[in-house]
C-alpha cells in the first residue's frame, strides 16, 4: 500500500499508471473488510462546520463508527467529539495531522470536510491509501485536480461520492426524471440560482494573527502560506481566491450540478462567460458577490446567478433551478420541485428527502460503485463548471454598463438576465450609470480534453502552483 512521507508528499506521477477519464478499473480488495456485520470506521477531517454533520451521519449510524476526528485546529474539535461520543458509546481519538490518518490501516473511511483547496489531495492521499472517500463540494479546488481525483478513484478501485446531495433526496430525483423523460418537452435553458444574501466580511489593515490551535502548515497545505489577511480565519477563506471558489463554488455548485443533470450533459461546455463584481461594500473578499455565467452546450444553455445582495425570488426560487422548456418549465427550490404548464398551471409535484451518507455507505459495502448517487465523476464535472466561470471572471476586465444587449447578441435569456440582474443592483440602491462590472473572458473549450482552446493563460488557471509536499499530481 503507497505510505506518504511526512516531511513532504513528492510529486510523482510514475505512482500512478494511465487511466482514461471516467474508465472504471476492477475494484481492488476493501481494506481491513470482513463482513457486512463489521463496523465501518470511520475518519472524519474538518469538524468545525459542516463537518459536524459527517460525525452525526457516521457515529453509530449505517453500520459505522467514527474512530477518528482530524482537524488542523485543535480548538474546534470539541462538539465533534462530544457528539459522536454521545452517539456510539465510544470517544474517537484526535489526530492533528491528516497524512497520518490516511497511513492508518484502522481507517476504512476517510469523509472531508475540509476548505475546497484541500478536497481533492486530501482526497487522493486517502484512495491511494485504500481507503473509500466521501468528499465535500466543490470536490475541487481547480479543473485539473478534480480530474485526477477521478482518475485516482478509478485507478485503485474505490468508492468516492461527492457531497452533492441533491442527487439523493427523492423530491429532485423525481423531478429530473420527469424532465428528462420529455414531460415538459426539450430542455432549452437550465437556470441554476444562488440568491442567498452574504453580508460584507469587513476589511483589515494587514496580516491578522494566525490561532495559536491551529497547524497553519498543516491548514493551508496545498494553498500558500502566506499572510491571513481576513477578519474571520475560519469561513471566510470561502471569498479569497487561494482557498475558495466564490459563493459560485460553495453553495453554487449545489444549483450547477442539478443544472446539468436536467439537461443530460456528461461533460464540460464547449463555451463559458461570466460577467459579475463584488458590490455593496468594499471588504476583504475577492469573488463576486453578484455574478452570471453562461455555459454553451450547442443545443442547450446553462445560465448561472449568483446575488449575494438582498433579492426577490425568480418564478419562486431562491436557491434552487429554473428549467425552461418547450412545453412549460420546472422549478426547484430546496429539495422540491414543480413542474408548470407554459400558461403557469401545476402540472406536478415532487416532494421527498434522502439519505446521501447512507447511499454512499451502501455502496462501499457492497462494493459497488454504481450505487453511488453522485459518483465523483459528476462531482468532478459540476465543480469544474464552476470553476470555468471564475476563470472567465478573473481574467476579464472592468468596465461600465451601458448597453448590455450589446455583450449577449443574439442570446436573449442571457441579456434578460443582466437586465434583471440590473433592476436588482438598483433595488439595492446602487447607481447603475456608475457601476464598474467585471467583464470576463469569452472562453473556447475542448470539453473531452478539459482544456482551453488558444489560451495560455486561461490554462494556466486550470491547475495552480503546489507546495512542496503537498501536490497533486499533474497526470495518472
Amino acid at each position: 500500500m503507497h505510505s506518504i512521507n511526512r516531511r513532504g508528499f513528492l510529486h510523482n506521477a510514475a505512482l500512478l499508471s494511465a487511466a482514461l477519464p471516467g474508465t472504471m478499473s476492477a475494484a481492488a480488495p476493501a481494506v481491513a473488510r470482513k463482513d457486512k456485520g463489521d463496523k465501518l470506521r470511520v475518519a472524519v477531517v474538518g469538524v468545525r462546520s459542516r463537518g459536524g454533520a459527517h460525525v452525526d451521519n457516521f457515529a453509530n449510524r449505517h453500520g459505522c463508527i467514527v474512530t477518528t476526528i482530524c482537524d488542523a485546529d485543535r480548538a474546534v474539535i470539541g462538539k465533534a467529539m462530544r457528539a459522536a461520543t454521545k452517539a456510539q458509546g465510544r470517544e474517537p481519538r484526535f489526530v492533528q495531522d491528516v497524512r497520518k490518518v490516511v497511513e492508518d490501516k484502522d481507517i476504512d473511511i476517510v469523509s472531508i470536510a475540509t476548505p475546497n483547496h484541500w478536497h481533492s489531495l486530501m482526497a487522493i492521499w486517502a484512495l491511494q491509501n485504500g481507503k473509500d472517500v466521501y468528499v465535500e463540494k466543490p470536490v475541487s479546488h481547480n479543473v485539473s485536480e478534480g480530474r485526477r481525483l477521478v482518475e485516482v478513484a478509478r485507478k485503485y478501485g474505490r468508492i468516492c461520492q461527492a457531497g452533492t446531495q441533491s442527487r439523493t433526496h427523492k423530491g429532485i430525483r423525481d423531478a429530473i426524471a420527469y424532465l428528462r423523460a420529455g414531460k415538459l418537452g426539450k430542455v432549452q435553458v437550465a437556470r441554476a440560482l444562488c440568491y442567498n444574501r452574504r453580508e460584507s466580511i469587513g476589511k483589515v489593515n494587514g496580516p491578522q494573527p494566525i490561532p495559536k490551535t491551529v497547524d497553519y502548515n498543516l491548514w493551508c497545505g496545498p494553498a500558500p502560506d502566506g499572510p491571513v489577511l481576513r477578519k474571520s480565519f475560519h469561513y471566510d477563506w470561502h471569498w479569497q481566491w487561494d482557498y475558495g471558489n466564490g459563493d459560485l463554488g460553495n453553495q453554487g455548485i449545489h444549483q450547477m450540478d442539478v443544472a446539468r443533470w436536467g439537461l443530460g450533459k456528461h461533460g464540460l461546455s464547449s463555451g463559458a462567460f461570466s460577467i459579475g463584481g463584488r458590490f455593496g461594500y468594499v471588504d476583504d473578499g475577492q469573488t463576486a458577490n453578484t455574478q452570471i455565467c453562461v455555459f454553451d452546450y450547442g443545443d442547450s444553455e446553462l445560465i448561472f446567478e449568483v446575488r449575494g445582495l438582498p433579492t426577490k425570488d425568480y418564478k419562486g426560487a431562491t436557491v434552487g433551478n429554473v428549467f425552461h422548456c418547450s412545453d412549460g418549465y420546472l422549478v426547484c427550490d430546496g429539495f422540491n420541485g414543480v413542474a408548470f404548464s407554459p400558461k403557469g398551471e401545476v402540472l406536478a409535484r415532487f416532494n421527498g428527502g434522502g439519505d446521501h451518507f447512507a447511499n454512499f455507505v451502501q455502496a462501499v459495502r457492497n462494493r459497488k460503485p454504481d450505487l453511488l448517487h453522485a459518483d465523483i465523476l459528476e462531482g468532478h464535472l459540476s465543480s469544474a463548471l464552476c470553476h470555468l466561470g471564475n476563470i472567465s471572471y478573473r481574467l476579464g476586465t472592468t468596465k461600465p454598463f451601458d448597453n448590455p444587449r450589446a455583450l449577449f447578441g443574439d442570446d436573449r435569456v442571457a441579456t434578460e438576465t443582466l437586465e434583471r440582474t440590473q433592476e436588482h443592483l438598483r433595488a439595492n440602491r446602487l447607481a447603475i450609470d456608475k457601476v464598474q462590472y467585471q467583464i470576463g473572458r469569452r472562453l473556447r473549450l475542448d470539453p473531452a480534453r478539459e482544456v482551453f482552446l488558444g489560451d495560455k493563460q486561461a490554462n494556466a488557471l486550470l491547475t495552480r502552483p503546489y507546495r512542496k509536499g503537498f501536490e497533486v499530481p499533474a497526470s495518472v
